[in-house]
């Protein structure tokens, strides 16, 4: 989508563009006014309570009503001031939500459909009129870049299982980072033998596609610096293994790499706008497959950090790889370790679909993070991980078990699985987040962005990264 500028008002936009009035009814039309093409983006409510929230479905809904009616074309109008609830933020920032909005409403996962005649129904550009500050125009830029990473990362997380591997992983994020200082390095199956890698190798074991360890580095500041490393869970499709998923819990599996997908996507943004930070991530891949090889129930793995991993569901697999990861983070000396993975459909039962769940283990830091959350637009809700839960992570015969052995393995499964995650932390002496991204993998119908993957968490890290270095 290219977006323009013109001094002019919206009234003396050339012709070919069709102007939007967004309006307080429940109306979303195309029609004709003094001879003009208007796109009426009626919001109800949200016209007259716009929040930071509601203003972001607000754009969306005008670009979402710009592709129903066919409409490639539009000019608007913009004014900071109009919307006093957003007036806490500076016009760059307003500029740059504009634009995030819009192209993430505009991104459609069309890679496996045959393109119509008359083309794709997709807003190619959009003509901002009246006066707008080189503030905001930086903002709009800064803002498109934003999106489009999210929208690569939407791209990738929707790719079927098929055509999406592990090495096809690793492919993908060298090419994000592509013409960036970001650097790339993959280790495969005997250099993960060499190092003890035992809990990523032994969940790829079932499937014949073998598993990569995905190491992005960028260095945006002085190497004395320690960086923030984001670890993302790559399974490329998820089975269940032996402990196979039924009926529809299946479907979707192949995004069960998304938040590798948003490590990758988080690493190439934060070389693509030159941040001044260090930021490393890591993505260990692998397809949870039941093939001849699959690790079974009660099977023991080494993990890299020497501790044992008791596996008491094969289907509870994505802890286990990050178990590794997070290991690996060590040899950095980190001074912030995130890890994002669609863990647990018991964050779905817990909190719904709006917002991800997280947990923390420097509790001060909550507030923080949820503001961050909040501004990013990657709404993020806490869970506790306080001691009283570490009789979850008692093993019998190994010594730690990847589901809970406190009462029910199903009481508590969001916790459950951040405490298990939380052993591997300990030794890591920094401010850790674990994010449950589940409720987040796909859009909502309410939300105005196509169905699919969604790209959380990719803005809410960013604006981590850049938190953590002012």
């Amino acid at each position: 989508m290219k977006i323009n500028f013109a001094a002019a008002d919206i009234e003396k936009a050339p012709k070919g563009y069709v102007r939007v009035r967004v309006t307080e009814s429940s109306f979303k039309r195309l029609c004709i006014e003094d001879g003009a093409e208007v796109l009426e983006v009626g919001v109800g409510k949200k016209f007259t309570e716009v929040t930071r929230r509601n203003f972001i479905l607000v754009c969306r809904s005008i670009i979402t009503t710009a592709k129903q009616n066919k409409v490639k074309k539009l000019a608007i109008e913009l004014s900071h001031p109009t919307f006093p609830k957003l007036n806490d933020m500076t016009v760059a920032e307003f500029g740059s939500l504009v634009a995030e909005a819009f192209e993430m409403a505009n991104y459609e996962h069309n890679t496996y459909k045959t393109k119509p005649k008359e083309g794709w129904s997709v807003v190619e550009e959009v003509l901002v009129c009246g006066e707008t500050p080189k503030e905001m125009q930086a903002g709009f830029k800064r803002g498109q870049i934003v999106a489009e990473e999210v929208n690569a990362c939407r791209e990738l997380a929707n790719t079927p299982g098929g055509d999406m591997t592990p090495k096809t992983l690793a492919q993908a994020a060298k090419k994000a980072l592509q013409g960036t200082k970001a650097t790339l390095k993959v280790l495969g199956v005997k250099e993960m033998e060499k190092l003890g890698m035992g809990a990523v190798l032994g969940i790829g074991k079932g499937s014949k596609d073998e598993p990569q360890f995905i190491v992005m580095e960028y260095w945006g500041a002085p190497k004395s610096e320690r960086p923030v490393v984001l670890v993302g869970k790559g399974v490329t499709f998820d089975t269940g293994g032996l402990n196979i998923k039924t009926g529809d819990h299946m479907y979707e599996m192949h995004m069960d790499m998304s938040g590798g997908a948003a490590v990758i996507h988080a690493v190439a943004l934060a070389a693509k706008l030159k941040l001044k930070a260090n930021v490393i991530g890591l993505v260990p891949a692998v397809e949870n497959m039941a093939g001849a090889g699959a690790v079974r129930p009660g099977d023991i793995l080494k993990s890299l950090s020497g501790k044992t991993i008791e596996v008491l569901n094969t289907d509870a697999e994505g802890r286990v790889i990050l178990a590794d990861g997070i290991t690996y983070a060590k040899r950095y000396k980190p001074k912030a370790v995130v890890d994002v993975a669609t863990l647990t459909g018991a964050s779905l039962v817990a909190i719904g679909t709006v917002a991800s769940c997280f947990m923390t283990n420097e509790e001060e830091r909550i507030n923080d993070l949820m503001m961050v959350a909040e501004k990013s637009g990657d709404y993020m809700w806490p869970l506790p991980a306080w001691e009283e839960y570490e009789s979850m992570t008692k093993g019998t015969f190994g010594d730690i078990p990847n589901l809970s052995t406190d009462g029910s393995s199903r009481d508590g499964g969001v916790i459950a699985g951040g405490m298990f995650l939380r052993e591997f932390v300990k030794e890591l002496e920094c401010l850790w987040v674990h994010i449950d991204m589940a409720p987040r993998m796909t859009a909502r119908p309410d939300e105005y962005l196509a169905k699919g993957a969604v790209g959380a968490p990719v803005r809410f890290l960013l604006s981590f990264i850049e938190s953590e270095v002012k």
